[in-house]
């Protein structure tokens, strides 16, 4: 019976030592969490999209803490959403400039040349890995919507195989662009009028045999241009947005119509551009 005691006193003692010790730890151990990152995560918009390249929305509000990220890193939020966050760091208000996601390829079905029948997983991935895909345009897009199935806001359809982003629906996550395994897929200034759509890095005579439409490199859109505002790189047209004045004379002069008015119909949704080409 005095065996008994003993162990029992003994297990008491050791069970304070150690409610004594925890205690002590979580006292003066504990790491402590910034209140500020709660409340930012609650200013955020929750999406965890992770187009800020941060998990989620929280580990963003501990970059923004720590002052690895600005508040207005996080491309979904609205102005009163970084104004709040910018309140709570007690920091100026930094809104960043908007953008959308542009896909730089225009080659549908109906001017994108094949060079086999696909019929494999319907992934642009999966697809890019059996020599890069059913077109014969190395850089043209697939059109089985990878980006489609990325995209938390809806923002993007295929349209006669190709994806087509919805302006007034894209958040500009950039999700997207980091899903899209041809890289088509760019964050251009959401005021931007113009935008080349193809990214052929082919000589012209070369992308002529492949698609309708793509970029030939032939360079009239750069010599036309009275701001040095585009210039062709690597086979193709580039703009360059910072001195764009949106006049549109390389969309005038470019014989394949490959630069494009960004705002042509801008009330018009995907859905009735769909029923356009049924």
């Amino acid at each position: 019976m005095t065996g008994i005691l003993t162990a029992v006193l003994w297990f008491l003692l050791i069970g304070g030592v150690l409610g004594v010790a925890l205690s002590f730890a979580a006292k003066y151990l504990s790491v402590k969490e910034d209140p500020r990152i709660e409340e930012i995560t609650e200013a955020l918009p929750g999406a965890n999209c992770g187009g800020c390249g941060h998990a989620g929305c929280a580990a963003l509000a501990e970059a923004i803490t720590k002052g690895e990220a600005l508040p207005s890193a996080c491309a979904v939020l609205d102005p009163d959403g970084v104004e709040k966050i910018s309140e709570i760091m007690g920091i100026k208000v930094e809104h960043a400039k908007k953008t959308v996601a542009h896909v730089m390829c225009s080659g549908t079905c109906s001017v994108a040349r094949k060079k086999y029948a696909y019929e494999g997983v319907h992934d642009c991935v999966a697809a890019d890995r059996l020599a890069g895909g059913d077109k014969l345009c190395p850089n043209g897009c697939m059109g089985l919507g990878t980006c489609v199935a990325h995209c938390k806001f809806d923002a993007i359809k295929i349209i006669d195989g190709c994806a087509v982003v919805d302006r007034s629906l894209c958040r500009s996550c950039g999700v997207c662009v980091a899903s899209c395994p041809k890289g088509l897929i760019s964050l251009i200034p959401y005021d931007s009028v113009y935008a080349v759509a193809c990214t052929s890095a082919e000589l012209g005579a070369v992308t002529r045999k492949s698609c309708d439409v793509g970029c030939i490199g032939c360079k009239i859109c750069e010599k036309n241009c009275e701001f040095e505002a585009i210039k062709v790189e690597k086979g193709h047209a580039k703009i360059n947005y910072e001195l764009c004045t949106s006049c549109g004379k390389c969309a005038e002069v470019c014989p394949r119509k490959i630069i494009r008015n960004t705002h042509g119909k801008p009330s018009v949704k995907i859905e009735e551009k769909i029923e356009e080409t049924v």
